[in-house]
């Protein structure tokens, strides 16, 4: 067989089928077409030698905003991708059933990564938030658009993996649980997972996890007080373990305002590991506390988490959670897409989102990507 790209000799880290092993890749055709050490190239192969370096499934960031133009949130994909070690991105909502045919038309088909979709259950997504101006798109239940939310979710079902709401003070002022009344019965009806934003009450963290239905997604799962997954005894809500059991996704979604160190030094204590840990990079994020992917997956590296566990996080999990299996895996007859990534020694500063600071030990980089079966990002 012909492969296009082999990468030689790095430690393929694949939790899709528990491999860690120092072995070869090749690429055909834009899939994974084999792994396994030794691998022949010929004369019109590319090779690539990654001794020394961690080879995974293509990452996918499960929480993002690259509607880049298209709203104040909106940051550009590819560079944020080429930084970040990300060859999926998922945006979570900045488009709703009135503007998602520009996200498509203007961004997602010109992006050379890919970009899946939860679109937003108002009409207009998330249409301003910046700097100056911050206006909750939930508050006013006039946007609510279930009936067109379902309509453009089914004309699109090549890109769009879900249903998006956000309710909390800041995204829905007092409607409570009212907007995500409504996104459940879209979802319900599209036959799509709900994704659930929260910030501050109301409503609460247990009213909203009441709500959520097995594969429903709940991110800024470890966000500070008020709205904590946490006791102030340090124990997990009953309300969280009772919705995990039952089969909801826990995201992590960094962001501005969504991931504290005191959260997550309780969950992992307790044994409560994220499913899925996202960036939530946006315009008012992306200089930090977040930062990027690789940044947030840096952190639950120093936090404790096995590093098997945070690519898992970043990878097949988040494929299993947008209910694409052939994502987040180099199974061969996967999608044709890696990262090469490296952990670095040393001491690091990072930050969570109400400004406390952590020295790690190490840091996850990223040093490239390959995309469809091509080396898109070299360093």
């Amino acid at each position: 067989m012909t492969y296009d790209l082999i990468l030689r000799g790095g430690r393929v880290i694949d939790p899709s089928q528990k491999l860690d092993a120092v072995t070869d890749i090749a690429f055909a055709g834009g899939k994974v077409a084999r792994v396994g050490p030794g691998l022949k190239p010929d004369d019109a192969t590319d090779v690539r030698d990654v001794a020394g370096a961690i080879v995974t499934p293509g990452l996918i960031d499960l929480h993002t905003h690259v509607y880049w133009g298209g709203t104040s949130l909106g940051i550009d994909a590819e560079d944020f991708c080429r930084r970040s070690g990300v060859t999926t991105a998922v945006d979570t909502g900045s488009a709703g059933p009135g503007n998602f045919a520009g996200f498509r038309k203007h961004v997602i088909e010109r992006s050379e990564v890919r970009i899946l979709a939860f679109l937003h259950v108002s009409f207009a997504g998330i249409y301003a938030f910046s700097p100056r101006i911050m206006v909750g798109e939930s508050e006013e239940i006039r946007l609510m658009a279930p009936v067109d939310a379902v309509e453009v979710a089914n004309a699109n079902r090549d890109l769009i993996v879900g249903i998006k709401v956000r309710v909390g003070l800041h995204a829905s002022g007092r409607s409570g649980t009212v907007p995500l009344d409504i996104a459940l019965q879209a979802a319900d009806e599209a036959g799509l997972p709900l994704m659930c934003h929260i910030d501050f009450p109301p409503p609460s963290y247990e009213e909203v996890l009441d709500r959520l239905r097995p594969g429903d997604i709940l991110t800024h799962a470890f966000r500070p007080f008020p709205n904590s997954p946490a006791t102030a005894q340090g124990t997990v809500k009953r309300a969280v373990l009772e919705a995990r059991a039952r089969g909801v996704t826990f995201d992590i979604g960094h962001g501005k305002g969504s991931f504290a160190f005191k959260t997550a030094r309780a969950m992992l204590a307790n044994g409560f590991m994220p499913d899925t840990i996202s960036s939530d990079v946006h315009a008012l994020c992306i200089d930090g506390p977040a930062f990027d992917q690789v940044t947030t997956m840096s952190k639950f590296l120093c936090l404790g988490m096995a590093l098997k566990d945070v690519i898992a996080a970043s990878t097949v999990n988040a494929a299993t959670a947008v209910k694409r299996p052939e994502l987040g895996s180099l199974k061969p007859g996967s999608v044709g897409d890696a990262t090469i990534l490296s952990v670095k020694d040393g001491e690091f500063d990072y930050v969570d989102v109400v400004g406390e600071h952590m020295t790690g030990d190490r840091r996850i980089v990223s040093d490239g990507v390959v995309i469809a079966g091509k080396w898109w990002h070299p360093k």
